[in-house]
């Protein structure tokens, strides 16, 4: 199980727009691992990244 901050640097994504995405329905929700504790399971993150649509758009160069 990992964090909201995982989750973000998972994804690439800010923990804002995850928080939105989930109230938009958008984006897997979190699990109780406590009863103050919210966490992610890795692999329902993973399915998520997998079913978005391929881009379109090119990759940022990287310059040296």
């Amino acid at each position: 199980m990992i964090d909201l901050e995982v989750v973000s640097e998972v994804t690439g994504l800010s923990e804002s727009t995850i928080q939105s995405l989930i109230r938009a329905d958008e984006f897997p929700k979190p699990r109780k691992a406590s009863a103050r504790r919210s966490c992610w399971l890795l692999r329902e993150i993973e399915e998520w990244a997998e079913s978005r649509p391929v881009s379109d758009l090119l990759p940022p160069l990287i310059r040296q």
